[in-house]
């Protein structure tokens, strides 16, 4: 088996392996540093990206409730991947059930 030869940097866009879908709803976080709501600018299966003034630094570990509409919810571990302190945190999502998969692909019109 060949190993996979490290050229460099992968770019955030390469890094990802979900699309991401512009959905703008708050997201209720919760880690050891920091707890709060904040605004979510685009979403996959595979994470968000949250705009907060809070500063999360790379590899902070979230528990996130994610609302979809009436009583529909997601709840979900994450860990933070990208920091822009003072702007904003992309995180990757943990151990998303097949229930929840299910709501955020409804939600964001992939099924």
């Amino acid at each position: 088996m060949a190993d996979k030869i490290d050229d460099g940097p992968i770019s955030t866009e390469e890094r990802r392996q979900s699309d991401r879908t512009r959905l703008i709803v708050d997201v209720f976080f919760d880690g050891k540093d920091a707890t709060g709501v904040a605004s979510t600018t685009d979403i996959s299966v595979g994470g968000l990206y949250m705009k907060m003034q809070t500063e999360l630094p790379e590899g902070s570990l979230l528990l996130m409730r994610i609302p979809l509409g009436g009583d529909r919810q997601v709840v979900v571990n994450g860990e933070v991947v990208y920091s822009k302190p003072g702007q904003g945190v992309g995180v990757r999502f943990h151990g998303l059930s097949p229930t929840d998969r299910a709501m955020l692909e409804e939600a964001l019109g992939k099924v």
